[in-house]
């Protein structure tokens, strides 16, 4: 079955466009996912049956740690992003076809949001992801970087002194400092700060290298310590190919091609109205190759 057009894709700007990407993205992934394919027929659900995107059933994502989630033969792929995990413990692989798909995912939702690239200075402060390998994020922040054509756009790994200097410096550009919170907490302990045309971004919590805070607990500290009046977030996973971000109190905004809803605690397969909580189902459709419909661990 040919794949669906991720031009498409990127060009939703509709409920129905993005209904209809829905459709014929299940389609194909219901024919050509195996695993996907096989837990459809475990929910005994046809995939002709399905006539809205509210009806699709997600795949709970910690078949990522077990199965290889992959449209087609996994050894098709050009990268594996895998996630972080402890010693002894199962990792989600996300076997990614398509380095190109995951790019321009990136590339979009970025320009979305912010802006071209290239109108940043970007600094990266992203330690527990640059020690180890597979890291989607890393990947994502790599490409910014090299788009912002910036010659001081890089990663910092523990060079604060470098990085103090670097956002101190003159620059007729906006400047955007990503960084890992625990990471972010430390550069503010050594030091604070008062930055001017900059934006702060967290990303990725606390690792377990610091207790963990509220997200309002937080983003005060980062706020007072950078001397901003507010803190940017960036959602994403490995077993996602887009992100979602947030640019003041922790309420996200995604792209077209990507949505997020709850799902109901106690029975999995009935969606919740907006204001209810629950478990979260994600929909990526820049997932084209692996499975964009996915039910998430977290609530």
């Amino acid at each position: 079955m040919t794949a669906p057009s991720v031009e498409k894709i990127f060009g939703i700007e509709s409920d129905r466009e993005f209904n209809e990407m829905c459709l014929e993205v299940f389609q194909f992934q219901a024919q050509e996912n195996l695993v996907y394919n096989e837990y459809l027929q475990h929910l005994r659900v046809e995939s002709r049956d399905i006539e809205h995107w509210t009806d699709i059933p997600f795949l709970p994502i910690d078949l990522f740690k077990t199965h290889q989630v992959v449209c087609g033969m996994a050894s098709d792929h050009e990268a594996i992003f895998s996630s972080s995990g402890t010693t002894g413990n199962l990792t989600s692989k996300h076997y990614v076809r398509s380095q190109e798909l995951y790019e321009k995912s990136c590339q979009n939702a970025f320009k979305k949001f912010y802006g071209e690239p290239s109108d940043f200075r970007i600094l990266a402060l992203l330690p527990s992801y640059l020690e180890r390998t597979g890291s989607s994020l890393i990947y994502m922040v790599e490409r910014l970087i090299s788009a912002s054509k910036h010659p001081e756009s890089g990663f910092f790994l523990d060079d604060f002194d470098r990085l103090r200097s670097i956002l101190h410096s003159q620059t007729k550009k906006k400047t955007l400092l990503i960084g890992v919170s625990f990471a972010l907490l430390d550069f503010i302990e050594e030091e604070e700060t008062g930055l001017e045309n900059t934006i702060v971004m967290e990303t990725g919590g606390m690792k377990g290298r610091r207790k963990e805070l509220t997200r309002e607990e937080l983003h005060q500290k980062l706020k007072e310590g950078f001397g901003v009046d507010s803190i940017h977030s960036e959602y994403g996973m490995t077993e996602l190919l887009s992100q979602a971000y947030s640019k003041r109190n922790g309420i996200y905004h995604s792209p077209s091609w990507m949505r997020v809803v709850t799902r109901d605690a106690n029975d999995p397969l009935t969606l919740l109205p907006t204001g209810h909580s629950g478990g979260v189902n994600i929909i990526d459709l820049a997932n084209l190759y692996s499975c964009s419909f996915i039910a998430t661990s977290d609530l």
